[in-house]
């Protein structure tokens, strides 16, 4: 039973993100990379798409989640500037790769990992990436029929999660029974309410991309 418990409360709280995710994908303000070079509208990801977005919310006053890293002497290494966060697929990760000496620094590769979060994949700029199987993509989308990929970039006060008072998380639970042939069935559930809400629309951008190369499978 607790277990169980355990997994339902973890889908919970996976069915919030998702229901979040998609929320901003509809609400977010939006720019199509171009610094790519696959020749697709939106392109590939390309180092002056990162810089654009954190240049615009930087315009824009948002606030960044993470203060930089200073250097340090190890190999390999390098200082990270305060960032942003950007939320993004992980199918993009061999595209990040491919910057590596172009601007983009992988988490293993900051002074210390510290500060780095489980999901974080690496540093380009002033944003931190974090992937996910998750993160939102429109199949067939692009002018090519690509698959375009919203990878969103947010400062501290672009969004919030609004929960209604006593009604967070319900857990319903059923004892099992037996006294007949139609009373033989337990329930285990929960439900919950909740609300999203861009705060400033002016400090959450998603950047709308494509792939380099095409997605092994």
């Amino acid at each position: 039973m607790a277990w169980v418990s355990e997994r339902l409360a973890v889908a919970m709280r996976q069915a919030e993100d998702l229901i979040l995710r998609d929320y901003i994908v509809s609400a977010a303000s939006q720019i199509n990379a171009g610094s790519g070079s696959n020749g697709d509208n939106p392109t590939n990801l390309g180092i002056g798409d990162f810089s654009l977005v954190a240049t615009t919310l930087d315009t824009n006053n948002a606030y960044k989640f993470m203060s930089g890293i200073l250097g340090e002497n190890r190999f390999g290494s390098g200082p990270v500037r305060s960032s942003y966060f950007m939320l993004t697929s992980t199918e993009l990760q061999s595209d990040f790769d491919a910057l590596q000496g172009s601007g983009f620094l992988n988490q293993w590769n900051y002074p210390n990992n510290t500060s780095a979060l489980p999901s974080e994949y690496g540093n380009i700029y002033n944003i931190r990436i974090l992937t996910s199987s998750e993160a939102p993509v429109a199949r067939g989308a692009s002018a090519k029929g690509a698959d375009v990929y919203y990878n969103t970039v947010l400062g501290k006060q672009a969004i919030t999660h609004i929960n209604q008072d006593g009604y967070s998380m319900n857990l319903i639970y059923r004892d099992p029974y037996y006294s007949g042939m139609l009373a033989q069935n337990a329930t285990l559930a929960v439900k919950f309410a909740q609300a999203q809400a861009l705060t400033q629309d002016t400090a959450i951008r998603n950047l709308l991309s494509t792939r380099a190369t095409a997605l092994g499978v």
